[in-house]
């Protein structure tokens, strides 16, 4: 069981110093004359004290203390063999620990010492005196040292050295006191050092516990050295780590107190240093160059005349780039003895002594040199460093940035009184300390994000692949160099596989809540990206002043649904980009304070005495019964302190062996904070109970629910992440249909299939010949190759033809990226209009210019002195048509566009480019009537996506039939023409908006449960979360947030589980709660947008809630749940405990609704009306004769003030009205038109609002073309009069059914569609 409890404090306790062998020919040395300068001593390892120091087998020996603490995993044996010396007896039989080269005089004796195996004794001794051990006529002060040592799997365990010196004379052993012989001899000294190894970053804290151990031995006999330091160590075995979050954990160690900081999540390292050293040493251009090679993977060597600066300054810089990672040798300090080191041909970070600055410079060319002491940095083979820059609009981002930090302690507290309580000024301290250190985390992470944000644009998830070159082209000329380098280097490739792998750490949390408004929207867009207006004229004035911010945030109850939606504002965080900003800068905004989270502090028991079993044991149950009480007085909001006090308390319930209360304690953590839940713990906990301890555990419900759960893991294979990342490569032989999309999706084209579908057809339509069972043909450029099997059926894209058009395609972006309009034509675009086709110059019936298209217009660039000349806005085109002009002799072919706004026809001699121009035109015009009639932005995004597929595909197929095979890839101009595209006017005038949750995917998704949250105003105006937020659940457990006040994006997925999601239900303003197939009940946590709760109480899947809003203010908010099965939880909200469970005799149980008091259950064959603690008070069932009709029910809405009940079937577009006191048969039924079932409905007002799918498209299969869907299957809405029973209005908007509908105060209806459609409709209620 010890092998797997969590690493402790103390790791091992090590004394190193010269044997009284080598102190004795020191003194000899010395009394010869020889100079003290010329005598070095060989340091050598003098004790080691490792736990475990309690054990119960020594409980019966109060001398034999062994700490019951944690094993150490895996020992080595470290075998020093003593010089033979005259025998003496040891001074402490008893003495806990494993000890060697205890007492001058030991026998020769062979001493077998276990330590961990992550310990390198033999280097320990270099070490701990990197600068020699020497032999002095005066006493030297104490000095400390940081140590970090790396196994050869990256594992890193860090030391604390304090130096002490000490008298020494001939023919004595260490004397104290300066107790000397009386002939007064002269008076020599050496030094000891005393090392603490952990495996956890706390230099700071086991700093202060060496200076407390320092002052102790001062004082104390030499005779008692060893046993000071072994009861020193056996009371830091005692100390647990504190859990990550907001609780640190405290402790007296007289007669300082000491704090360990927690982590602030589990990715994160322990940050107990001070973070700023580095910005007092350094000025910011030499920190980012040092961030740079960091990055770039340089071999970096710091330098300093104290080699305490060396450990430190390197863990400040290793901190500064999480959440990457370094992942080459890491060496901070390095003895004279290593500094071969230095020589090695990969990378590094290492450290040395400024005194052999020369020495390693000289040595080694293409070394990164960092002075300490005087700030520099510099080169071995130059004086310049030839490191690519960061990028610029990075740094000057961090150079600003930087410049707000308050960095003098002194300076932020003159005005506060002095304490007399030195423990109360370490405190002020510590929390200053702390608050910079989150200033500057949140400074370098910044940073970090900034240089790394657009990545994630150049990735696909769903084939891993990253397309690095077009992530280069994207970068700026003068930043490219830094990107090149890194894109090599392991840092990033260890980062791509955290982006791919969706890892919500402190980067994607940071980049997420830093994105500006403008790209969150370009985030839902799948189009090729371009430059905007804006972007263009800031290239042209990058000082251009900032758009005034508005203080009021618009529509914060309601979402914005204009018909021309725009985003008239802008939230700005420290890194939000504004769109005045030129494309790449970092606007900064140094006024924002992030409030710092608050933290709890727990303070340990004092440590027992003496330190046997126990008094050990009286020490455990102290802490738990602590505990204990902290965990009462918790209050029931604050349940993240909560968690981290369960986790402590399972923790040392487990140390005592007390393994069932350790199981209930870590159960309470499930239900409370799963994110820190120890599952590798909790696994060997419940193997290690015994067949009694099992049988008292099952008895126990939630124990039980525990270990079934624990062992139905173990019975599941994990899924461990794909860490295989791509780099894109174009294809190198031929590709069929299912290829041919990996490969499109990877290249960043498009993502949508059914449209990589058309581009597939339209690239075969230039013929090779071949025989049926021919596998394969050469071709040249120009040409693709049908491909047939046997049956006639497969297909196949040539490679050389898709590199073709992939080329073609990026020379298409590049160019739009160097457009470069005149002022005098910027103004008259709107802000986020971007060229995305420009004509050749032609002749016009406006004149000679090229014509320019944007995703709203067409207009004429004029030549000779550039001007604007609109042709139309796409909405406004009434005709379009080709003709012919008549030039000199011959007819030049001509395209006309009539538009509504202008009197005369605009005719253009495109010549050659008429044709292309013409389908184009056209697909635009018809995209834009699709767009509007069905308020469907969309529908304008993929008519955009389908021309510039059109242009590519025309350009790489010179041939005669480039045009036919762009015609393949014409969509909304076929469905024009084929069906008709008129909206029923009911609908139009009642549909506002669409928007597409499955944007980031490759298909769509079921939209199963929606659920709208209202904003408030307890937030600061920079902080989207007071916005009014849309809650989606998407198929597999993804849940997608948008922004409803602007409808864009803020989460793309929130991950929970991978099951189905029934049901939603919000409670307060800081919780969502999700019922899942898979039985268990997610609570997200609205402020971090992570799960970070389960519910397993449920054996079957979870279908509904109810909240229960008929307590008063002072009660606890409480909430039901049901179950498929019939099982229905009452829950209390703040405990997340269960108050009553009842079961329900029912079929199906679908959802739960509370009435005056009672329980209304629906299931497939009934509703029943119960009371609150489950007793049946009527049931409701089918009469025989509506049985055949309507089979089962599906779903009912209550409606108190009329003493009526609504019902509705799966099977059936007929609803049943039923009086609530009379429920033996309906009193009206009312039938749908062209409905085949109900799934679902709500109340709105006086209306209700039903969802379902038209009897035309029950039975169809569309699983294979989803365009023919999208003009076939209607998924009806029918909104009915509650005062008239009729249907008031059909409406049509999804093409395929509707799965879910829901409210957003009764102002606005929210309609969900199945997986062939995947949109959301936004209706306004009238």
């Amino acid at each position: 069981m010890a092998e797997h409890l969590p690493p402790g404090l103390l790791e091992a306790c090590v004394v190193v110093g010269a044997s009284s062998e080598k102190l004795k020919e020191a003194y000899e040395s010395a009394q010869q004359g020889c100079g003290l300068a010329d005598i070095l001593l060989d340091p050598e390892v003098l004790h080691v004290h490792v736990p475990p120091f309690v054990s119960k087998e020594h409980a019966g020996n109060p001398q034999g203390y062994r700490a019951l603490s944690r094993a150490v995993q895996t020992r080595r044996s470290f075998i020093k063999k003593k010089r033979e010396r005259p025998a003496a007896p040891p001074s402490d039989p008893g003495a806990g620990g494993e000890t060697e080269g205890g007492e001058e005089g030991g026998g020769g004796l062979t001493e077998d010492v276990s330590v961990p195996k992550d310990i390198d004794l033999m280097a320990l001794p270099q070490l701990c005196f990197p600068g020699g051990l020497q032999v002095t006529n005066e006493q030297r002060e104490e000095r400390f040292h940081f140590l970090v040592f790396t196994n050869v799997f990256g594992n890193q365990t860090h030391g604390i050295v304090a130096q002490c010196s000490r008298p020494f004379q001939q023919g004595t052993s260490f004397h104290q006191n300066r107790q000397l012989p009386s002939a007064k001899p002269e008076k020599l000294f050496t030094s000891y050092a005393v090392c603490v190894i952990s495996k956890h970053r706390y230099y700071t804290a086991l700093r202060d516990c060496l200076s407390c151990l320092l002052l102790q031995l001062r004082t104390c006999r030499m005779s008692d050295f060893e046993e000071r330091v072994k009861e020193f160590a056996a009371k830091l075995a005692l100390v647990p780590i504190p859990p990550p979050g907001q609780l640190h954990v405290m402790f007296s160690l007289r007669p300082l107190t000491i704090v360990l900081p927690s982590r602030e999540d589990k990715e994160h390292p322990v940050v107990d240093l001070d973070l700023h050293l580095p910005l007092l040493c350094f000025r910011s251009t030499q920190l980012l160059q040092i961030i740079g090679s960091i990055l770039t993977e340089q071999r970096l060597v710091f330098f300093s005349s104290d080699w305490s600066r060396l450990t430190l300054m390197a863990e400040c810089f290793i901190l500064y780039i999480h959440p990457l990672s370094w992942q080459h040798p890491y060496v901070p300090v390095l003895s004279r003895q290593m500094l071969d080191f230095v020589m090695a041909p990969t990378a590094f970070l290492m450290g040395c002594h400024l005194s052999h600055y020369d020495e390693v410079a000289s040595e080694t060319d293409d070394l990164i040199l960092i002075n300490i002491d005087n700030g520099t940095v510099s080169s071995s083979c130059s004086e310049i460093v030839d490191v690519p820059a960061v990028p610029l609009a990075a740094k000057q981002c961090f150079i600003q940035r930087r410049e707000s930090l308050q960095l003098h302690y002194d300076l932020q507290t003159c005005h506060q009184a002095s304490s007399p309580d030195l423990n109360e000024l370490r405190a002020q301290r510590r929390q200053w300390q702390h608050s910079l250190n989150g200033e500057v985390q949140r400074l370098t992470l910044e940073l970090i994000v900034n240089i790394f944000r657009e990545v994630s644009g150049h990735l696909n998830f769903e084939h891993r692949v990253f397309n690095s070159q077009e992530f280069l082209k994207t970068r700026e000329p003068a930043d490219q160099p830094f990107y090149k380098k890194v894109l090599e280097t392991h840092i990033f490739h260890s980062f791509l596989k955290d982006r791919l792998n969706r890892k919500m750490d402190a980067f994607t949390r940071m980049e997420l809540s830093t994105r500006s408004e403008t790209q969150r929207m370009q985030a839902m867009i799948d189009n090729p990206r371009r430059p905007t207006m804006r972007e263009i004229q800031a290239r042209k004035n990058s000082t251009g002043s900032e758009p005034p911010r508005l203080n009021r945030r618009l529509g914060m109850s309601l979402p914005n649904l204009g018909e021309e939606r725009s985003i008239a504002y802008f939230r700005q965080t420290s890194l939000a980009i504004p769109e005045s900003v030129e494309r790449g800068s970092i606007h900064t905004h140094t006024d924002q304070k992030i409030p710092s989270k608050p933290i709890k502090q727990f303070k340990l028991p004092d440590f027992p005495h003496p330190l046997v079993y126990h008094y050990v044991q009286n020490y455990y149950s102290e802490m738990i019964l602590l505990l204990g009480k902290a965990i009462f007085c918790v209050p029931p909001e604050n349940s993240t302190l909560l968690a981290r006090l369960l986790y402590l308390r399972g923790f040392i319930n487990t140390l005592c062996s007390r393994y069932l209360d350790a199981l209930s304690d870590f159960q309470n953590l499930y239900t409370t904070d799963v994110e820190i839940f120890p599952s590798q713990l909790v696994r060997c906990l419940v193997d290690s109970l015994q067949k009694d301890e099992h049988s008292l555990a099952n008895r126990r419900p939630e124990l039980k629910r525990l270990i079934c759960r624990v062992k139905k893991d173990q019975e599941e294979v994990a899924d461990q992440p794909d860490d295989n990342v791509t780099k894109f490569e174009l294809p190198r032989s031929h590709m069929p249909r299912k290829e041919f999309v990996k490969r499109v999706q990877e290249s960043g084209i498009v993502r949508d299939v059914a449209t990589i579908h058309r581009l597939f057809n339209a690239l075969l339509l230039e013929l090779g010949k071949t025989d049926l069972g021919s596998e394969a043909a050469s071709t040249d450029a120009s040409k693709s190759v049908f491909y047939f099997d046997l049956t006639g059926q497969q297909k196949q894209v040539d490679p050389e033809v898709f590199r073709v058009f992939y080329t073609f395609w990026k020379e298409a972006e590049s160019q739009a990226q160097d457009v470069n309009l005149p002022a005098s034509v910027i103004e008259h675009l709107d802000h986020n209009e971007s060229v995305y086709k420009l004509s050749s110059s032609v002749k016009t019936s406006s004149g000679v210019g090229k014509i320019a298209m944007t995703q709203k217009r067409l207009f004429l660039l004029t030549e000779g002195r550039p001007g604007f000349l609109e042709i139309t806005k796409f909405r406004d085109i009434e005709e379009v048509k080709i003709s012919s002009a008549p030039i000199l002799l011959l007819r030049v072919p001509s395209l006309k566009i009539r538009s509504s706004q202008q009197r005369e026809v605009f005719e253009a001699n495109l010549k050659a480019e008429c044709d292309l121009w013409n389908l184009m035109v056209k697909e635009m015009w018809s995209g834009r009537r699709m767009a509007d009639d069905h308020k469907d932005p969309q529908y304008m995004q993929q008519a955009l996506t389908n021309v510039l597929l059109m242009d590519a595909v025309a350009g790489c197929l010179s041939s005669q039939k480039a045009i036919e095979a762009a015609s393949k890839l014409v969509y909304f101009d076929k469905v024009k023409h084929e069906v008709p595209m008129m909206v029923p006017k009911t609908t139009l005038e009642t549909l506002k908006h669409k928007i597409y949750p499955s944007s980031e995917l490759a298909a769509p998704q079921t939209v199963h449960v929606m659920l709208y949250t209202p904003g408030h105003l307890s937030y600061s105006d920079a902080d989207r979360h007071g916005n009014p937020k849309l809650w989606c659940a998407l198929s597999g457990g993804r849940v997608v947030v948008f922004d409803a006040a602007s409808w864009s994006m803020l989460q793309n997925c929130i991950q929970v589980g991978s099951s189905q999601l029934n049901c939603m239900l919000r409670l307060d303003q800081d919780q969502v709660w999700i019922g899942s197939q898979d039985s268990v009940i997610y609570i997200i946590d609205t402020r971090s947008m992570s799960c970070n709760k389960q519910l397993t109480e449920h054996r079957h899947e979870v279908t509904a809630f109810a909240l229960d809003d008929s307590t008063d203010k002072t009660s606890q908010t409480q909430i039901y749940s049901c179950s498929v099965d019939g099982t229905v939880i009452l829950w209390d909200a703040s405990t997340l405990k269960v108050k009553t469970q009842f079961q329900v005799s029912c079929e199906r149980l679908t959802s739960i609704q509370l009435y005056n008091g009672t329980l209304w259950c629906c299931s497939s064959n009934g509703i029943m009306e119960l009371g609150r603690n489950g007793t049946p008070l009527r049931k409701m069932s089918l009469p025989d004769n509506l049985r055949v009709i309507l089979p089962t029910f599906s779903s009912f809405i209550l409606f108190p003030e009329k003493d009526q009940l609504w019902t509705s079937s799966f099977d059936s577009g007929e609803l049943c009205l039923w009086h609530s006191k009379d429920l033996t048969k309906p009193f009206k039924r009312m039938q749908m038109q062209d409905c085949a079932g109900v799934n679902c409905m709500i109340k709105v007002k006086n209306q209700i609002w039903v969802g379902c799918q038209d009897s035309g498209g029950k039975d169809r299969d569309y699983s294979h073309s989803r365009d023919q869907a999208q003009n076939t299957v209607r998924g009806k809405i029918y909104v009915l009069d509650t005062e008239k029973h009729t249907v008031e209005k059909e409406l049509l908007a999804h093409t395929d059914s509707v799965q879910s509908l829901c409210s957003a105060e009764d102002r606005y209806v929210l309609s969900g569609s199945a997986h062939l459609d995947g949109k959301i409709a936004i209706w306004k209620v009238e």
